[in-house]
């Protein structure tokens, strides 16, 4: 209960500061737009690849360009996310233009992270290929690297950096403030993750309501109320992490908190076990 009463603590804090800035929630939609525009890019030339046979070489060509595209898309959505919540969290007031503007000015080292993010896809992918013991490495390194690389894009934002060194810099910003086991995060995760379990539990007995009076409206309302759920806690949950990764560097690397953040939740936000 503790912590989940903790994660709870954080969740409410970083929907402070999206309270105090309610257009940042722009950004995450504004990437998931994109994603999905680059995936149906992508899946065109990948369909006539697969449909003439498909070259070993050529697909493995087209899946790293994919990665790049999709990291830089990501990436930067996440820098003028970032970039604007480290606006609030100093007490400035931020509009969306300044957090583009401040992914703007970061371009060079964002496309020079995403190449690096997407040469990590591809060994993953394909490790994940080499059968059960691949995709446990897979696992493995899949984890390592989300940790290390957990405070690039503010480091990237803040510290005006190469995207090598802005691993290097997150890592070492970690290595200061973590124990064995990163709760802050998973916690914020946990959260939401209960927060999904009850929405699919109201769908689900909405749809099986639907069915047993024979009102097949009520299917379709219950299903569509679902996905909307849905979308709502996802953009939610990467609105609030982007918030959280803000004010957990801004802890880490300038050993400052906010009004929003007092100053307990951040110091337990990486603890030992």
């Amino acid at each position: 209960m503790a912590t989940l009463s903790r994660s709870w603590n954080l969740v409410k804090a970083a929907w402070s500061v999206l309270q105090d800035d309610k257009e940042l929630v722009v950004f995450p939609i504004a990437s998931a737009i994109a994603l999905i525009l680059v995936t149906l890019a992508f899946a065109v030339p990948g369909f006539f690849l697969y449909a003439a046979g498909g070259n070993e070489v050529l697909g493995y060509g087209l899946l790293f360009v994919f990665y790049l595209v999709q990291y830089t898309v990501i990436t930067f959505a996440n820098a003028a996310l970032v970039g604007a919540a480290m606006m609030r969290l100093r007490g400035q007031n931020p509009t969306l233009s300044d957090g583009v503007q401040i992914a703007f000015s970061h371009f060079g080292a964002i496309v020079g992270y995403a190449l690096i993010a997407a040469t990590v896809g591809m060994i993953l992918q394909a490790l994940s290929e080499r059968g059960t013991l691949g995709n446990i490495v897979r696992s493995i390194l899949g984890t390592a690297w989300s940790l290390i690389t957990y405070l690039v894009v503010p480091v990237l934002v803040v510290e005006n950096v190469g995207p090598i060194e802005a691993v290097k810099r997150s890592a070492l910003y970690l290595r200061r403030t973590w124990g064995e086991q990163v709760v802050g995060g998973a916690g914020m995760g946990l959260v939401f993750f209960l927060l999904f379990l009850l929405v699919t539990a109201l769908a689900v007995a909405g749809v099986v309501l639907g069915v047993t009076l024979n009102v097949p409206v009520l299917i379709i309302a219950f299903v569509g109320l679902g996905v909307l759920a849905y979308l709502v806690l996802a953009l939610l949950s990467s609105t609030l992490g982007g918030i959280y990764s803000a004010a957990v560097y801004r802890y880490a690397a300038e050993g400052r908190t906010s009004k929003q953040f007092a100053p307990e939740l951040i110091q337990n936000a990486f603890r030992v076990k």
